[in-house]
């Protein structure tokens, strides 16, 4: 049995002093009066005076061990998973690919076959996991068991209205995905740019000699995903389906997010930290493919604008997108003791389009939105908790074993230091990776101690956790916020 004690817990509505108990990996009780405990036997305290408590991030955005591009993201589902550790998440969401067959098409089974694949991949999870799967192929068989999904306790699909001939569905499939889900409590997740606009202005820029990473965000413009989660929205509320716009980056998206909403569509919306923090002027750069993600960077007033939606509650929460890629895989980097160089950004050093799209963020996230948005006095440290733990378990599913302290739920427990200032960088963040988006900022408000249901992995910048301890978990219908 274990006691936290001395704390102060900020959830996601309101701010209390109490300590928890923690038995068998559940929370058992919270307690305003320690005196209660003088007949309980306790085998661990731990002192959370002067700290903060909150429950473990839910990061409902992530990609680990992809295939992209002729490599893979250099985070599997170790890496990736110990870097969200020490940033404070516990619980991540990752995307299954639809596994076809490479000699035809074949739909028969290929959701229990890609997702079997992933479980694989995941059998070395050192924090709790689920997926989400990818429709980037459409037929009828794939329409008729859809519902399979949930036997798998996969409750999410992710449709692509770009990425043509790859990934992209035509309206026509995304409609009747949504209606499907609509009648099996399952959620649509959207990814909104112009695939049409964005193949013709890619092949243009190429055919002009336009190969340099400013033009991964030129050939993607901004209306493209304006005009896209527009039309998205149109769809859902035509199919009377819930839908998710991931990875929202532009001021416009906002806008159609917010139209639809008050038009009684049920539309909610993510974005991303680096969307909130960085601009396009970034690939102007010399190292500016470290930058190359998709959707791209904007302007500084899409910063604000997505600022705004997530301060008014517009925006339901805040993922990464997480897809780590190194930035010179040509050269080792030392990870747990061995050398490891996987081949990354400068695959594409001749030609953006063959840049791997990704970055690392999967550990930034907690602390550089605390920096920056509890710091600035943007949000509250309870909107903070909302966006990044307790809103995405909610939609996702995951509530209330997930994303809350209170009695019942998993002992995912982060105590939170808000004095505790950091130079952060590569060398404090554990992504598998040789760079850091964030190098050389000044943050204020760290994690101290991570545990995972009940367990202790991060204490004070040391792991503790272990391959395979994270734990599948199954998911039932999530709500609309």
């Amino acid at each position: 049995m274990l006691l936290i004690k001395g704390g102060t817990i900020i959830g996601a509505e309101d701010t209390i002093s109490a300590d928890i108990l923690v038995e068998r990996g559940k929370i058992t009780r919270l307690v305003t009066d320690p005196h209660q405990f003088t007949e309980l036997q306790v085998d661990e305290v731990v002192d959370a005076t002067g700290k903060l408590i909150m429950p473990g991030g839910v990061d409902p955005h992530t990609h680990f061990d992809l295939p992209m591009f002729d490599t893979v993201s250099s985070d599997d589902h170790y890496s990736g998973h110990k870097a969200a550790a020490f940033g404070g998440t516990t619980t991540v969401i990752d995307f299954v690919p639809m596994h076809l067959d490479d000699s035809a098409i074949d739909s028969r089974d290929v959701f229990s076959r890609s997702v079997d694949l992933w479980r694989k991949k995941a059998e070395k999870a050192a924090i709790d996991y689920s997926f989400h799967m990818n429709l980037s192929h459409y037929d009828k068989h794939i329409e008729d068991t859809i519902p399979d999904l949930l036997k798998m306790g996969i409750t999410t699909m992710k449709v692509f209205t770009a990425y043509n001939h790859r990934l992209r569905l035509q309206d026509e499939f995304i409609f009747r995905a949504l209606r499907v889900a609509r009648d099996n409590g399952m959620l649509v997740m959207a990814h909104c740019e112009n695939g049409d606009v964005i193949e013709t202005l890619v092949q243009e820029a190429i055919n002009a000699g336009h190969t340099s990473p400013p033009w991964h965000a030129r050939t993607r413009p901004a209306w493209g995903a304006v005009d896209a989660t527009l039309r998205m929205a149109s769809l859902a509320a035509t199919a009377v389906s819930p839908v998710y716009i991931v990875h929202m980056n532009v001021a416009g998206e906002v806008d159609m997010l917010q139209y639809a909403r008050e038009h009684h569509v049920k539309v909610m919306g993510e974005t991303c930290p680096q969307y909130l923090l960085f601009t396009d002027a970034e690939y102007s750069h010399q190292d500016g493919s470290k930058w190359v993600c998709s959707p791209p960077m904007r302007t500084e007033a899409d910063n604000s604008r997505l600022w705004q939606g997530v301060m008014d509650g517009t925006l339901q929460t805040i993922g990464t997108d997480h897809c780590a890629f190194f930035y010179d895989g040509t050269k080792p980097i030392t990870y747990e003791g061995e050398q490891v160089a996987i081949p990354g950004k400068e695959l594409g050093k001749s030609d953006f389009t063959k840049i791997p799209n990704g970055l690392p963020a999967v550990g930034d996230r907690l602390p550089v939105l605390w920096t920056f948005g509890v710091g600035s006095g943007k949000i509250t440290a309870n909107q903070f908790v909302a966006l990044n733990s307790t809103n995405p378990s909610r939609i996702f599913g995951l509530y209330p074993r997930k994303g809350v302290i209170q009695p019942g739920s998993d002992a995912d427990i982060v105590i939170w230091d808000p004095d505790r200032e950091v130079d952060y960088g590569v060398s404090v963040a554990q992504h598998r990776t040789d760079y850091n988006l964030f190098e050389g900022w000044k943050l204020k408000g760290f994690p101290e101690k991570v545990f995972l249901r009940g367990e202790l992995i991060v204490d004070n910048g040391t792991w503790l956790g272990k391959r395979g301890a994270g734990q599948f978990i199954h998911r039932s219908t999530g709500q609309v916020l």
